[in-house]
């Protein structure tokens, strides 16, 4: 397997797009099955999932063009070839997407990555204070830029971390003390990968992001299996995240994320229970909690 920061081709987001491009489209092949697509086996496979030829044909393009898309020449294809592409592969929106950004990053030249680290206006944080549900704000690169005091009393104190550490992909895969609030980490630390592999592909140049993504690598095997995967995806809205408190026991939490609107790309992440449940409640006694003086 390919080291997931490269260091040739840094076009677009300072991890090596071709290769990107490459291993992303051989997963998508990799998890579609000949008889699911109406294709015969012919039996026994060397890999699994359909073989370029194959998909060349249900795509309808040429074994040699789509070959060459899949050695990470996607710059002189159609939008009708990538689009056929992506049918062909069953790609969801997001997957679409993604592969428009490797395959052509100059249709995306209008994004680009903001400066790290990023700086919250004031007026957002009062918003943060003024909730009566756990909240935060992160940047593309999931740095913690903001939370309010029930946010902390959910995840954990972050404001005892050193600024560097405060990022939501650190925490999950090198902190066991953030990772113990979930009850389930694994399924957690799936829809981080898949967001920060998203966010990658929107950060083009950013030496910041892909310095993240190294040090991930290098120190959680967990994220270079996941990594390895190349799932996109920023989580679902309305998700149900169980999560697992020392004070309160274990209680669901809907998580409901939504954009910032004006400058550098964010997201509000808010958190809430079912009205009049016992989640509710344990959210309540948290907050209480909160308000309570610390000695």
């Amino acid at each position: 397997m390919s080291s997931p920061v490269a260091r040739g081709d840094q076009g677009t987001f300072g991890l090596d797009r071709r290769t990107e491009l490459r291993e992303f489209l051989r997963s998508r092949r990799a998890r579609l099955r000949p008889e699911d697509m109406g294709l015969p086996s012919h039996g026994r496979r060397r890999v699994p999932g359909l073989r370029r030829e194959e998909l060349a044909q249900l795509a309808g393009v040429s074994y040699a063009y789509y070959a060459r898309l899949e050695q990470g020449y996607g710059e002189t294809m159609s939008a009708e070839v990538l689009d056929a592409v992506a049918r062909a592969l069953r790609l969801t929106e997001e997957e679409c997407d993604h592969l428009v950004r490797l395959a052509q990053p100059e249709r995306q030249s209008a994004t680009r990555a903001a400066p790290s680290p990023q700086r919250l206006r004031p007026a957002v944080q009062h918003l943060l204070d003024a909730l009566g549900v756990p909240a935060y704000v992160v940047d593309r690169r999931m740095d913690l830029l903001g939370w309010n005091r029930l946010a902390a009393a959910v995840f954990g104190d972050w404001a005892q971390l050193p600024p560097e550490e405060r990022n939501v992909a650190r925490l999950i895969f090198l902190s066991p003390e953030a990772r113990d609030r979930f009850a389930d980490p694994g399924r957690t630390a799936l829809v981080v990968a898949g967001v920060l592999r998203t966010n990658a592909g929107k950060s083009p140049g950013d030496a910041h992001f892909s310095s993240l993504i190294e040090e991930l690598s290098q120190r959680s095997e967990e994220f270079r299996r996941l990594w390895a995967h190349h799932e996109v995806g920023c989580g679902t809205v309305g998700d149900i995240i169980r999560m697992r408190h020392p004070l309160v026991g274990e209680f669901d939490l809907v998580h409901e994320p939504m954009a910032l609107p004006g400058g550098a790309p964010m997201r509000l992440a808010t958190y809430h229970a079912e009205p009049g449940s016992r989640s509710d409640e344990a959210l309540r006694m948290l907050a209480r909690w909160e308000m309570e003086p610390q000695h």
